[in-house]
């Protein structure tokens, strides 16, 4: 009943914006609580204020919950939403987006790729691994490397891109930029899922250590499972002697660079994804084409000591930009 009359609420709301001439759009995120996509939600009100828009807003209530980003797709398509941002939690939404589709809905991808999306608004996942995977070879010194993976889970094309391009910037065998499989060498001592979040980050540091204490370097999906990965470390008493690198580049992920919990992290920007995918939903609400494409949204290295032959900003940048903000 509730989530009905919910249903209700939102579809008046989007006929009245929609005869005020108010372009109607929608933001998908994989979770709410993410830091990540808490941004991302904020560059998109933001924009829509900016632009006279109407945003409607959903999420997962974890990485991987598509049941819930399908339900969020149609209440959007039937409260009258033109254009829906998402950032897939998997390929089981793709049905439903066809349907929207199918509707006139213009569908864009944001930070997540998926099967026939309109357009793509995304960092380089691919680079962002090849990034920290450089740092991390430079700062090992030429010490035989034994890697933790603390992955996202199988089958995400983000996942599986970061995790790729890490190895890959490691100088290890990997796939391409087009698999969504992970790629293994026998430098990989370990691996586990995550879910980008912090205490299964930790769970899943601490079953590598069981596994293999001698373990140096860790690539975390995610700066929250790098931060669960230390307190694992720091528990363990082997805190000093690893170095743990990470994908986001949030304000509190920069801190933990700055502290010396992340040696280095690739920075991107979900304000800027999701104020291009709000400026887009607008242009097509009036009359424009549908986007279309990979638009590359940004990405730099961000590292509190800098390694030969690695290009990287300080702190001071990385806390200057983190997220997208422009201070």
């Amino acid at each position: 009943m509730l989530k009905q009359l919910s249903i209700t609420l939102l579809a008046a709301a989007a006929t009245t914006a929609f005869a005020q001439g108010q372009p109607v759009i929608g933001l998908i995120t994989k979770t709410e609580t993410n830091p990540f996509f808490v941004k991302m939600k904020e560059g998109a009100q933001e924009e829509a204020k900016k632009l006279g828009a109407k945003l409607m807003t959903a999420s997962g209530k974890k990485d991987g919950d598509t049941a819930a980003q399908i339900t969020a797709i149609e209440n959007m398509v039937t409260a009258g939403a033109k254009t829906i941002l998402i950032t897939s939690s998997g390929d089981a939404i793709i049905p439903a987006v066809k349907k929207a589709q199918a509707k006139g809905v213009q569908v864009i991808a944001l930070d997540s790729p998926f099967e026939g999306a309109d357009a793509l608004f995304a960092t380089d996942n691919y680079k962002a691994g090849v990034l920290i995977g450089q740092y991390a070879k430079a700062a090992l010194g030429g010490k035989p490397a034994k890697i933790a993976m603390l992955d996202l889970f199988p089958g995400h094309p983000v996942g599986a891109q970061r995790h790729n391009g890490f190895m890959t910037g490691f100088g290890l065998k990997a796939n391409d930029a087009k698999s969504n499989e992970l790629s293994s060498t026998p430098e990989t001592v370990c691996a586990g899922d995550t879910d980008g979040n912090q205490a299964k980050g930790q769970t899943a540091m601490e079953n590598c250590l069981q596994k293999d204490p001698a373990i140096n370097v860790v690539y975390t999906i995610n700066e929250p499972a790098a931060a669960g990965a230390f307190n694992a470390l720091k528990k363990a008493g082997k805190d000093k002697g690893v170095i743990i690198v990470s994908v986001d580049g949030g304000c509190a992920g920069v801190a933990d660079v700055g502290k010396g919990v992340i040696a280095a992290t690739s920075q991107q920007y979900p304000l800027k994804m999701a104020a291009m995918g709000v400026a887009a939903g607008v242009d097509y609400a009036k009359g424009g084409k549908k986007a279309s494409g990979y638009v590359d949204t940004g990405v730099t290295l961000i590292a509190n000591k800098a390694v030969a032959g690695v290009d990287s900003k300080d702190v001071k940048t990385g806390t200057a930009l983190c997220w997208g903000n422009k201070k």
